[in-house]
């Protein structure tokens, strides 16, 4: 197996492994639509990551971080609805994100691989980059799973058992943050949410707990990301759309079998 291709199949894998469990949580708690602002702002933190010349990545991170620590907060003091914040938001980091490129006039950049994804350009930086990234989630998520789902099934009821139910959800915004930041170079930031929602949506029909839920939803991503690249390798299609693809066919497919009944 070439270099190039080994690197991109396990930087899938790895964020198979942890869009899984996680994206069980984006499912439950109905966040697609943060996912998606965060997601189009990390195309401002590439912008800026260039301008400041630091790494794009830890750019990104540091900047989707940065705002859902402001989604937050203005969450909770402003009077606009929850979702025409996030429209607002998400909109305006991606329009100023392109302006911002279009200035710099001294720096060429793929930017179709930022917003598609260029997984076969993975680099053994960005690999190890993807790796220690979905590894900190999923043990920061091993750690959080049993809080998190008391918040997810009942926040009042977990408000009420003494839980820190601001801090949990906080993190929880900051892991989907960081997967953001990591999964940007394999699919790209316009289609980073649908690696998380569609392989939980199809895995919630036939699991009968949590646990089961977020197993399936890792299959079924590693299973896609296997079924996209060699999508990709044969037929010469673009990664990262193709990947979104096979899970989308999967998704369809997850209808064709019987729900399994609780």
């Amino acid at each position: 197996m070439p270099d190039f291709l080994l690197n991109a199949l396990l930087a899938g894998l790895a964020l198979a492994l942890v869009a899984g469990p996680l994206g069980s949580f984006v499912v439950w708690r109905r966040m697609a639509y943060f996912g998606d602002t965060l997601s189009h702002a990390a195309l401002l933190g590439v912008a800026l990551g260039l301008m400041l010349d630091v790494s794009p990545t830890l750019a990104v991170t540091v900047g989707c971080v940065l705002l859902a620590a402001l989604l937050v907060t203005l969450q909770s003091r402003q009077p606009l609805a929850s979702d025409t914040l996030l429209g607002i938001l998400a909109h305006s980091t991606l329009s100023l994100g392109l302006v911002t490129l279009s200035f710099m006039k001294d720096v060429r950049i793929d930017l179709m691989g930022y917003l598609f994804g260029d997984l076969l350009a993975v680099s053994p930086t960005d690999l190890a980059w993807i790796i220690a990234g979905s590894a900190l989630v999923l043990v920061l998520l091993a750690v959080l799973w049993r809080p998190l789902l008391a918040i997810t099934v009942h926040e009042e009821l977990a408000k009420v058992e003494g839980l820190p139910v601001a801090a949990i959800r906080l993190s929880l915004m900051l892991l989907i943050a960081v997967v953001i930041a990591v999964a940007m170079k394999i699919v790209g930031v316009l289609l980073i949410t649908s690696l998380l929602i569609i392989p939980a949506a199809a895995a919630q029909r036939h699991a009968r707990t949590p646990e089961q839920m977020a197993l399936g939803a890792t299959l079924i991503g590693i299973i896609a990301v296997c079924l996209g690249l060699s999508l990709s390798w044969f037929k010469d299609t673009p990664a990262g759309p193709s990947i979104v693809v096979s899970a989308a066919v999967l998704f369809l497919l997850s209808f064709a079998l019987p729900k399994r009944s609780a």
